[in-house]
């Protein structure tokens, strides 16, 4: 009985350290994300490396006082800019086929500050993000999405795309979230 009870204890506080759970209640992540899923994101992601460009990450906004969900576009030291409906990172044009619709927006080039991340929603006309001139510190991240469980007809792995710009274009990535444990 002890036994089983620490066990239990054991498992809940290593879940407690991993995971967590995190409500979607916004339309900014649409095509990818819809309102109403549930995720599970990955603590540990970045306590061990850095994120990425193309990464989806939940992090806390105190412009907005909540945790929110967008992908990482730009890192550190990356230069970007919005003009023709196009992003462009390093001055290289994306490839982007998870976005709703093409920006309706220019932003003027700007380039990343250290340990701050540039950070886009996939419905680009419909979300607060760094086109509106903030950028999210690394301390704010709180972990990677990983998994949408809920509701059940949407389950699925969350897809990411790989860190690689050439020939002006993201690649879908091959690898779970997980790759660091």
């Amino acid at each position: 009985m002890v036994i089983t009870l620490l066990i239990a204890v054991v498992i809940y506080c290593s879940l407690q350290i991993t995971i967590k759970s995190f409500k979607v209640y916004n339309i900014s992540m649409l095509p990818t994300i819809q309102p109403g899923d549930h995720i599970i994101l990955n603590k540990l992601a970045y306590k061990f490396g850095i994120p990425k460009r193309g990464d989806i990450i939940i992090f806390y906004s105190p412009r907005h006082q909540e945790d929110l969900i967008k992908r990482v576009i730009a890192i550190p030291g990356d230069s970007v800019e919005v003009k023709k409906g196009k992003v462009l990172v390093n001055g290289q044009v994306l490839n982007e086929p998870y976005i709703l619709e093409q920006p309706r927006y220019t932003m003027f080039e700007q380039t990343i500050a250290p340990n701050t991340y540039f950070v886009l929603g996939d419905d680009r006309n419909n979300s607060d993000d760094s086109h509106n001139g903030w950028t999210v510190p690394i301390e704010n991240v709180i972990g990677q999405a990983w998994l949408v469980y809920w509701p059940p007809d949407r389950w699925r792995i969350v897809q990411h795309t790989s860190s690689y710009i050439g020939k002006a274009t993201f690649q879908p990535d091959r690898c779970l979230c997980l790759k660091q444990f």
